[in-house]
């Protein structure tokens, strides 16, 4: 303890200035989010689109009667990617300020009059920037999911032969096919795409709209009604809107935020629901989520060949839910026409959000790339439960043999619990139907083994209508897959 003092003492009265400088990477920005996404947040991104954003308003500005030179624009127009940090910094621990800080800077470097910012509120810039970022983000992740969306349905087609033992409750239920549990997982994210679809349709850009929403200073500035929403439209045209809302405040809803997160936490649902089965299939060796020469899967136990990468899929699904939860906290938690109090979850949420989802995408893809299934093993499962599996279609024969419905089922179970525990107990393959054939009840009725085995032999009708089920998702997802063909094309960079 005294020797951490005198370190702490060291560092406070010398000033240490690689320690006070010091910053912690963001590790899903770091680990898990592609290029693509990590550019559009990041800071210097953002900050020459404000600078754009700045730049349309004044060319709109000068068309619309303001007395701005061109001359002046196009100092600002090569000042564009002049950009210094460090520069912005200081001037914003002198204003406390971060917009004023680089509309300072930003004047300063071009050399140009003091035009940027005429009529308009911080939030004019961070507000309409932000919501660019978030609209050309979520269009890159809805792009992914169209991609998942795909590489489901072609392991549905893939995998619509192999028989497998369904579950409820982690218990053997009925039989289903493992094509269709890929079908399944397509469906639920066809739904929330759908859904994701509609939101960005329809998702509004804030606008500039000053200090409490009203547009006043704009007004006064331009003079009339007209002039303001064409400064207003060409603005939502550089930014790439088609709907403006006409009555936010400072602040747009932070509701869309909320709406916005919920929509990325709901695409995650299949995802996790394909990433947890995965890793129960694996761990009964029916399947695997692929495993590479020289990958290592326990640093103590060299025989395991974990299934990390569907781990992590779960993991990044909890995570966005969380996001979610935090988004609410701030939807509709603005004091009258609006205030700062969102503005440190709000740095927190949206890029963290998108991170997450861009890593969970790229994580799916990869899986359904390298997984394979192992239809010895599951094969060999099926021929265990097959027997227990069956019991619904045994009841209904004895029905039809005049056996009531409630003594057959009590039959049924009596001997059906009996033979599961004497297979535990013993290792070996089920001998129901011999067990059920040699009951009284069942014999006087005529039900034979060879009756049982009868039922036992034709496994396509136990899978129902799961071939059909496979097929109506196709057909419904095709559509969207057309509309998005590039999308649906798209393959994930190699992940850690």
């Amino acid at each position: 303890m005294y020797q951490m003092n005198l370190i702490l003492q060291h560092h406070v009265h010398k000033k240490d200035v690689s320690v006070i400088k010091m910053a912690n990477l963001n590790v899903l920005s770091q680990r898990y989010a592609t290029p693509e996404v990590n550019e559009i947040f990041s800071e210097r991104w953002k900050t020459i689109a404000e600078r754009k954003l700045w730049i349309a308003v004044m060319k709109a500005q000068r068309e619309l009667g303001i007395d701005i030179s061109e001359e002046d624009i196009k100092k600002f127009e090569v000042a564009l990617e002049i950009v210094n940090f460090d520069r912005i910094k200081e001037i914003e621990r002198r204003t406390r300020h971060d917009v004023k800080a680089r509309i300072e800077h930003f004047v300063e470097v071009a050399g140009a009059g003091e035009h940027l910012h005429k009529g308009m509120t911080s939030r004019d810039p961070t507000d309409n920037i932000e919501q660019m970022q978030i609209r050309r983000t979520s269009e890159l992740i809805f792009g992914k999911y169209v991609s998942v969306l795909r590489h489901l349905l072609d392991k549905a087609r893939e995998y619509d032969n192999i028989f497998l033992t369904a579950r409820t409750h982690h218990q053997a239920a009925q039989m289903t096919l493992l094509g269709r549990r890929f079908a399944m997982w397509a469906e639920e994210l066809l739904y929330n795409l759908s859904s994701f679809e509609r939101f960005l349709e329809r998702y509004p850009l804030r606008g500039i709209k000053g200090p409490v929403g009203t547009q006043a200073d704009m007004l006064t500035l331009l003079g009339s009604r007209e002039k303001v929403e064409e400064l207003e439209r060409i603005v939502a045209h550089h930014l790439g809107f088609s709907n403006v809302l006409h009555s936010t405040g400072q602040t747009y809803p932070r509701s869309l935020d909320y709406k916005l997160v919920s929509h990325l936490a709901l695409l995650s649902s299949a995802c996790e629901n394909f990433g947890l089965t995965m890793r129960l299939m694996a761990g009964y060796d029916l399947v695997t989520e692929g495993f590479k020469e020289g990958q290592v899967g326990s640093s103590a136990m060299p025989h395991k060949m974990n299934t990390r990468s569907s781990e992590r899929i779960c993991g990044l699904a909890e995570l966005l839910k969380m996001y979610a939860d935090g988004a609410s906290r701030i939807s509709g938690a603005q004091w009258e026409e609006g205030d700062v109090s969102d503005s440190v979850p709000r740095r927190v949420i949206i890029p963290d959000a998108f991170y997450t989802s861009d890593g969970l995408c790229e994580t799916t893809l990869t899986v359904l790339n390298e997984m394979g299934a192992y239809p010895t093993v599951i094969n060999a499962e099926v021929d265990r439960y097959l027997p227990f599996l069956a019991t619904t279609e045994i009841l209904i024969a004895a029905v039809k043999a005049g056996i009531g419905r409630e003594a057959a089922h009590s039959v049924i179970k009596k001997h059906a619990v009996a033979e599961a525990l004497a297979m535990r107990n013993e290792d070996r393959l089920p001998s129901l139907a011999t067990r059920l054939a040699s009951d009284p009840i069942f014999a006087t009725a005529g039900i034979t083994e060879s009756t049982i085995n009868t039922i036992l032999a034709d496994r396509e009708h136990f899978i129902g209508n799961a071939r059909n089920q496979i097929e109506a998702v196709r057909l419904q997802a095709q559509p969207l897959l057309e509309r998005y063909s590039t999308q649906a094309r798209y393959e994930p960079r190699e992940i850690l």
